[in-house]
């Protein structure tokens, strides 16, 4: 009996062939995501360098009070839109007077 409980403690100690194997080929696998991540993130800092904090055109507001008394011609507020409706075609046309025979109210067209 005591071959018996021998011989099964023996085969419960033993491991299976697979057991232990994927243990390199994960760390493996897990040093090659790791290096793909380091590197993607390094071009994607790279690629940020280059781009504009803003995409906001400058606003043209003085800095200094210098840039404020620059002699700007001043205008007076809405004279822009005066000039662009002034240079713009009607949009109403006024009324046309009616021509003879024309029968708006004339004479009766001959038929």
């Amino acid at each position: 009996m005591t071959t018996a409980l021998t011989v099964l403690a023996v085969q419960e100690q033993q491991l299976p062939e697979d057991v232990g194997k994927a243990g390199p080929l994960g760390l493996l696998l897990i040093v090659l995501l790791l290096i793909a991540v380091l590197w993607l993130g390094r071009s994607m800092g790279r690629h940020l360098k280059r781009v504009p904090r803003s995409f906001d055109p400058a606003d043209q507001v003085p800095d200094t009070p210098a840039e404020l008394m620059v002699d700007v011609p001043s205008r007076e507020p809405g004279s822009e839109l005066l000039d662009t409706l002034r240079r713009a075609p009607l949009a109403i046309e006024p009324p046309r007077r009616p021509q003879d025979g024309d029968g708006w109210g004339g004479r009766p067209t001959a038929p």
